[in-house]
């Protein structure tokens, strides 16, 4: 990893949430809300890049006051910073059966993301009502959660990641936070090049990878930073803010 990255010609840094922009009792630092207000001062797009749905991404988005776009659900939705839907990709109804059948068989915590509500350990009996977006599985058993993966993985339907060491989030194939980020930038006529992309997960090693400099934070998991260009301070320590400053010529 490049410990000494930096450049001033920068133009959108896409930040993940949980683990990376939030501390870990879910709050914006001063230091981080001030870094992301003067890196939006001097033209440059901030946008989520985050697991949330909508709902609960949108009140960070609003007190932060930004400006450009949000990418929720791993990718699934992008949204403007006003609330309007730009792109949506559901996984559809056969996949999400075949989820809820693996986390009975594995007796896992599970949650189901629908366009309109998030199931946990609730699964709605009138399931082809709902639109989904992402599944989610979540156990301390190294051996359920493998072979939750290995039967997930064997007809490359599903595109498979982690929010934490102890869960799998599946979104539909393709759908990841890199090609999300991508559409943002066609939109804004940037290159991906110029984009800084910072998390903590293995939903964020595809954006990581994809940008001109992916940083990984340092609670990151290990295969997160084996991948990233730059190293910053925790989410504990204003590790967004730490990272701005320095990719940004400020300190």
């Amino acid at each position: 990893m490049a410990e000494n990255v930096k450049r001033k010609d920068y133009k959108l840094i896409a930040l993940d949430m949980d683990g990376t922009m939030l501390n870990p009792r879910e709050e914006v630092s001063d230091a981080n809300s001030q870094a992301i207000q003067r890196a939006q001062e001097e033209g440059v797009h901030v946008i989520l890049s985050t697991g949330r749905g909508i709902r609960t991404c949108k009140p960070y988005a609003d007190d932060l006051e930004l400006q450009s776009f949000l990418v929720t659900v791993n990718g699934s939705e992008i949204w403007t910073a006003d609330g309007e839907l730009l792109d949506r990709v559901l996984i559809g109804d056969d996949l999400i059966k075949k989820m809820k059948r693996l986390a009975d068989e594995y007796d896992t915590h599970y949650w189901a993301v629908s366009t309109e509500h998030v199931f946990r350990g609730n699964f709605p009996a009138n399931m082809e009502e709902y639109d989904w977006l992402k599944f989610g599985f979540d156990t301390f058993d190294d051996e359920k959660r493998d072979a939750i993966v290995k039967a997930l993985s064997d007809k490359n339907e599903l595109e498979l990641s982690n929010s934490s060491p102890t869960n799998i989030e599946v979104n539909a194939v393709g759908i990841n936070k890199a090609v999300a980020v991508q559409k943002v930038c066609d939109r804004l006529g940037i290159k991906m090049e110029q984009v800084i992309a910072m998390g903590d997960s293995l939903n964020d090693i595809k954006m990581i990878e994809a940008v001109g400099c992916g940083v990984a934070m340092g609670n990151a998991q290990d295969a997160v930073k084996e991948v990233a260009d730059y190293q910053t301070d925790t989410n504990e320590a204003d590790g967004v803010a730490k990272a701005i400053h320095h990719l940004l010529g400020w300190s």
